[in-house]
């Protein structure tokens, strides 16, 4: 199974600059965007239903703000929508397709300009992630967490130590994620290479300078460690400020 997420930043605008014929070169079986920025009505079936491929989205409330999405090559058994928590289901953030043996979701984390709302959510992220464990049922969690997680995860870390998306308390976040919890940074798991980032602050000049940082994650539980066999950054997409992240999974 392959996965791709990506921030599109505006998916009409990612269409305006070739997101379309991009898809349809993906040898892929599903691809997670996020920021969306439209209501799903409004994209018409060329973008919403592209050939041999299925869309499926699920809007903020606020126009022109949030939103995510799934493309699918199969139909999938369900779709579920939301985490149960205000702060991020009217803003679109979770949507989620049921396949046999996994669930594959696409998710957006608050960015943390308003850093008391990102603590917020993050405080009932973990509730929910936590519950997921409990499952019966195998979840790859794909899209922008807004975290870098450590200094190999972030060019100039050291000048950016109280950046939003670095700071302390979110990387300790991420450590509980990955630590206590027992999900896998599915990249870092096969890719331990430097230099590896899915966005630029200032898109054209940081990535001929590769400074970047990597926010974008494909999380799974321990169960499918094994089933990780490759994971890329593909920098040359420039449909937003980020890259797209594929991962190859055996099951």
């Amino acid at each position: 199974m392959k996965v791709i997420t990506l921030n599109v930043g505006g998916i009409k605008q990612a269409v305006e600059k070739g997101f379309l014929d991009w898809l349809q070169e993906q040898d892929a079986d599903v691809v997670c965007v996020q920021d969306v920025r439209t209501k799903a009505y409004k994209l018409g079936d060329a973008i919403e239903r592209p050939e041999g491929w299925e869309g499926y989205f699920f809007d903020a409330e606020q126009d022109d703000f949030a939103g995510t999405g799934i493309y699918c090559r199969s139909m999938p058994k369900a779709i579920m929508t939301g985490l149960g928590f205000e702060l991020a289901d009217r803003e679109g953030r979770y949507i989620q397709a049921d396949f046999d043996k996994v669930s594959v979701c696409s998710f957006q984390m608050p960015s943390g300009i308003n850093p008391a709302e990102k603590k917020l959510f993050m405080e009932q992220f973990l509730e929910y992630l936590t519950k997921l464990r409990r499952k019966r049922r195998e979840y790859i969690i794909c899209g922008s967490w807004n975290i870098a997680h450590k200094t190999l995860d972030l060019a100039n870390w050291q000048d950016n130590q109280l950046s939003i998306g670095f700071r302390p308390e979110e990387r300790a976040w991420m450590d509980q994620v990955f630590g206590p919890l027992g999900y896998i940074d599915a990249f870092r798991e096969v890719n331990r290479d430097a230099d590896q980032y899915t966005f630029w602050p200032n898109a054209e000049r940081d990535r001929e300078r590769q400074e970047g940082w990597r926010l974008d994650y494909q999380v799974t539980g321990p169960n499918l460690r094994r089933a990780i066999k490759k994971a890329w950054i593909d920098p040359s997409v420039k449909f937003s400020a980020h890259a797209p992240l594929y991962v190859e999974y055996d099951l």
